[in-house]
């Protein structure tokens, strides 16, 4: 007879009692911040729901939040968390409007989120993390670079009052130094791993058998790929006796790897040789080659042909170089060829004959996974001509003119899939991570690829409630059987670095901000920018409005306007940066440019062009340029400025917004903020001082002087401006500098 747990809000008879999952919640009650590394079907979700209702019970009135990658991960989370606990749940994500998110993040106790949602809310000041006694990152493995997560973690340690942490990964990389700086973004003294093999594990795992079906290239295939190796060979072949490779044996990342490296030497050359362009364009040639042999060799004809259209739509050097290659056209022509002569690549045929012998007779659920859209697409239309009732699942980002699917399209089709109304889910890599899909017999990879986070992704799909198996399909003597290996060998890396159950890591606490910190208005356009999360860190206080000039005004004089390497660039080419210097120079009398980035000159837009157009803004409008290399720096330049510009404290400062004012009160305060050395504080103050706009006009020197914060010569300027008789414009002077 099951046992089951036994909680005041956990609801009765809903979560089996597993030893092994009970022991997990309680170490991470013990110990503390802790990551759990375990197989996809071991219900690391039910460790979550287990230490969430024990915070929650322990820290009356505190909020959990669970933060997913994806928006069907963080609505399948609330339909779990409401399914087992006895609380308050729901979901966060950016179809929802801001002041809904506010109002349900304030009435919730368990709130499941997408990060870059509550990241954005958090910058905007509508709620923050001070309540939150435990934050949950599924699929943890993505706190790395400027990723949601890091911040978020970062601000939750700073600003909660009992702050919890708990990182769940299937997969969290092969690389130790990776592990290690997950673990140091998410501030984990835990690492904790359950494997297959564990004996407490073993009897919940079924297990999962992995076949590996090889086909062969047919001869039109072969004929293409000869072809296209040619084209390359001879690219190749350019690019050593230019010196920028020193063998012709090089991949895809060699590639992108030397064209950094000529972009670097463009970057620092006054005068670049003509054989850098050369090389630039070899290269972005030899890229666009490697491509199609990939989609030759591991999907077939029709992907191959949809992204030789694109290519021959585009106007680059690279591109026209190609097409005037006779080679190069020869292999479109017999791709073409094949493509109306019905040819496809042998996988196809052979997936056909698995789906069918595993259809027969029980009823079966599977999944096929493919990395391209094109593929899913020939897939799916050879399905349908064999009569296999299958069914597609991809992203939401529209591709190659076919429009995504939306988040309620994507719910609806998993569901009609787990009620039995199709047989086949066809998938690109978004069902990879988390999505609930119980009942698959059978995952079948269309390629491999060589990410071992991925494979171990795609193969949780099956073995849940039965014995399940994985089909792996493999072109002989092509990068299927590279990337196959490749992602075997870092898997078993993966497991070497986590051997022993337990990884204890050492993780630095975060500094606090030292002190009152100073005060700024941000542009809400730049809620997204990594500079506010540094912002944050450092102990600037700011706040967003719709900036009429500039992404950061620091006083009522100063404004700086940030702008990475690339935006910079965009901005000479569109001609934006001369009309935003005009805008800053006609509105402050000190305004400040920022270049973010080290990579200023490896665009492909001549460098002297670059060197013009700083000259113009530093020299013809008198804006200083200051350069950062990052985003931290970025936050750390302004901060260091506003600290000089605030020496007496927050300013009060009127706001050039490009927004107009809408309310009466908005109105009354944009009135009254007009007047000289009057910001939003001090207008504030003299309405609520005088009760109207006609109260402060008709105000005498006095009396002004009687509100804090005016004194005799704020008084006396703003009655002068009101009393003063007014001039036409050849009489008129401005005097009006303190």
């Amino acid at each position: 007879m099951a046992r089951y747990i036994e909680h005041p809000l956990i609801k009765p008879e809903k979560i089996e009692a597993r030893t092994y999952q009970q022991l997990l919640a309680a170490d991470v009650i013990r110990k503390g911040n802790s990551m759990i590394v375990a197989p996809t079907a071991l219900g690391k979700t039910v460790v979550a729901v287990l230490v969430a209702a024990e915070r929650l019970r322990k820290y009356r009135g505190s909020k959990v939040l669970i933060l997913s990658p994806s928006k069907p991960l963080a609505i399948q989370h609330e339909e779990s968390f409401r399914e087992f606990m006895l609380a308050t749940c729901t979901s966060l994500t950016g179809s929802i409007k801001p002041e809904e998110r506010k109002e349900r993040w304030i009435k919730s106790q368990i709130i499941s989120a997408t990060p870059q949602t509550v990241e954005s809310d958090i910058l905007a000041g509508r709620y923050d993390l001070r309540d939150v006694s435990l934050i949950v990152f599924d699929e943890c493995h993505r706190a790395v670079g400027s990723y949601s997560y890091v911040f978020l973690a970062s601000n939750y340690i700073q600003n909660a009052r009992h702050p919890l942490i708990l990182g769940l990964t299937a997969s969290p990389g092969a690389d130790e130094d990776k592990i290690k700086t997950v673990c140091e973004n998410l501030f984990m003294n835990e690492v904790v791993v359950k494997t297959e093999g564990d004996p407490d594990v073993r009897p919940y795992l079924k297990p999962i058998k992995i076949e590996w079906v090889k086909v062969r290239m047919t001869p039109e295939l072969e004929d293409i790929r000869e072809l296209l190796r040619k084209v390359l060979k001879n690219r190749l072949k350019m690019l050593k006796n230019l010196g920028v490779i020193d063998t012709i044996s090089v991949g895809k990342k060699d590639l992108l790897k030397a064209r950094g490296r000529v972009q670097n030497r463009i970057a620092r050359s006054t005068s670049p040789p003509r054989a850098c362009y050369r090389a630039i364009s070899l290269l972005a040639s030899c890229i666009n080659v490697e491509h199609a042999l990939e989609l030759l060799e591991t999907q077939g004809i029709r992907p191959l042909h949809q992204y030789l259209l694109r290519l021959k739509e585009k106007k680059t050097k690279a591109a026209k170089g190609l097409l005037a290659d006779p080679d190069f056209t020869r292999a479109m022509h017999l791709t073409r060829r094949a493509m109306m002569s019905g040819v496809e690549h042998p996988k196809l045929d052979r997936l056909m004959e698995i789906l069918k012998r595993e259809l027969k007779g029980d009823e079966a659920r599977i999944i096929v996974f493919t990395q391209f859209r094109d593929t899913l697409e020939e897939i799916y239309q050879r399905c349908k001509r064999e009569g296999i009732n299958a069914v597609k699942f991809y992203g939401q980002n529209s591709r190659s003119g076919e429009k995504g699917l939306t988040q309620k399209q994507q719910r609806d089709i998993i569901k009609s899939f787990r009620m039995g109304n199709h047989d086949v889910l066809l998938s690109t890599s978004v069902a990879e991570e988390g999505i609930d899909i119980p009942s698959v017999d059978l995952v079948v990879m269309y390629e491999p690829v060589p990410s071992e986070i991925r494979m171990i992704q795609r193969r949780g799909r099956t073995g849940r409630k039965r014995k399940g198996r994985m089909v792996v399909l493999i072109t002989e003597k092509t990068r299927d059987e590279a990337y196959y290996y490749s992602s075997i060998r870092k898997e078993r890396s993966m497991k070497e670095n986590l051997r022993g159950g337990s990884v204890n890591v050492e993780v630095n606490p975060i500094m606090e901000p030292s002190g009152e910190g100073p005060f700024i208005y941000a542009d809400s356009r730049e809620v997204n920018s990594r500079v506010l999360r540094e912002l944050k860190k450092i102990g600037v206080d700011f706040e967003l409005k719709p900036l009429a000039v500039g992404d950061y005004q620091i006083s009522e004089d100063t404004i700086i306007e940030r702008k990475t390497t690339q935006d910079f660039i965009g901005s000479i080419i569109d001609k934006r940066l001369y009309k935003q210097a005009r805008e800053m120079v006609k509105n402050f009398k000190r305004p400040v440019m920022i270049i973010e980035g080290d990579d200023l000159y490896s665009g492909f837009i001549n460098p002297d062009a670059v060197r013009g157009a700083l000259a113009a803004v530093a020299v013809d409008f008198g804006i200083p340029v200051i350069p950062t290399r990052s985003a931290e720096d970025t936050a750390a330049m302004i901060r260091r400025i506003a600290i000089r510009e605030q020496r007496e404290g927050r300013p009060d400062m009127r706001v050039r917004t490009d927004k107009k004012p809408l309310t009466l009160r908005e109105k009354q305060l944009f009135i009254v903020e007009s007047l000289p050395n009057i910001g939003s504080k001090y207008a504030e103050r003299l309405l609520e001082a005088f009760g109207s706009v006609e109260g402060v006009m008709n105000a005498s020197e006095k009396e002004l002087r009687s509100v804090e914060g005016i004194g005799a010569k704020r008084a006396s300027e703003i009655r002068r401006v009101i009393e003063a008789e007014f001039k036409g414009p050849d009489e008129a002077t401005y005097q009006f500098k303190e």
